[in-house]
């Protein structure tokens, strides 16, 4: 697997020299620069269409960060572990997945969105890349936005990009056709390069699609620094998870596995801190 390895590091090299920026590894460290930007990066991320929540809304779709409190805890503690593995490695770039269907990858993907978002002096992006059953329109009420179209160099990314508060974006997409296949061309990667170099932000989440059902992920999987896989508690198998582990091992770094839906949660983790 060395050589795969080495000609994904060239190619990921080769585009990061096209744009100027630095490769993965000497990045930007996460919240070292605060909220100290330049002024063209301001003015691209506040350019941004603005949405607002609906904390029903959000509640219906187990969204629960958008504020501090006992809900948001353990997500916040999922961020923090989060953001310690990403600055050690100087990470930028994570993909959310799950084996199956119904794991809550894209629950999981915008609880942590919303938790990083009160984080104030690090910029969020969120960018919805499982492009068959997209859902974080519907979940977040975003109206004229298709990310694919993006992808594809069909339109801008300020057209198909909602910002919350100061430093949170959101990228949501439609049901697309032939989406594999578009996830995996120059284009897709040549885009997502460009709208890191334009906006700058210190953590892109990536909610792909699930591993076991189609290639997409894995179409895609070259393009981010690590992954987060998602199971679910009674659902997911351990085989499962095991034959996911491996594939994604292969060709990125796993940053860290969450049993999603458990019934039972020890006590001792809910010992009401913040109540």
């Amino acid at each position: 697997m060395d050589h795969i390895r080495a000609a994904i590091d060239k190619a990921r090299a080769e585009r990061n020299a096209n744009l100027g920026r630095p490769v993965s590894g000497t990045a930007r460290s996460i919240g070292q620069d605060g909220n100290q930007v330049d002024a063209t990066l301001s003015d691209d991320w506040q350019a941004l269409s603005v949405f607002d929540v609906v904390p029903k809304q959000l509640r219906r779709h187990r969204i629960m960060t958008h504020q501090a409190g006992p809900l948001a805890t353990p997500f916040d503690v999922m961020r923090t572990n989060l953001l310690h593995e990403m600055r050690k490695n100087n990470w930028r770039r994570v993909a959310i997945t799950s084996p199956g269907m119904s794991c809550g990858k894209t629950t999981i993907c915008l609880n942590l969105a919303f938790s990083l978002a009160r984080q104030y002096d690090i910029r969020t992006m969120v960018v919805e890349l499982d492009l068959r059953r997209p859902s974080i329109a519907s979940r977040l009420q975003l109206e004229g936005v298709n990310f694919s179209r993006v992808l594809s160099g069909e339109d801008s990314a300020a057209h198909h990009m909602r910002r919350y508060g100061q430093n949170l974006a959101i990228a949501a997409s439609q049901p697309t056709p032939n989406s594999a296949e578009l996830l995996q061309g120059l284009a897709a990667a040549h885009q997502i390069d460009e709208i890191e170099a334009r906006y700058q932000p210190d953590v892109m989440l990536f909610d792909m699609p699930p591993m076991l059902l189609v290639d997409d992920t894995m179409a895609f999987i070259d393009q981010v620094d690590a992954v987060l896989l998602v199971g679910a508690a009674e659902s997911s198998t351990t085989q499962e998870l095991g034959r996911c582990k491996q594939a994604l091992e292969s060709r990125t770094n796993l940053i860290g596995v969450v049993l999603n839906k458990c019934r039972y949660v020890d006590p001792a983790e809910q010992y009401g801190y913040g109540e």
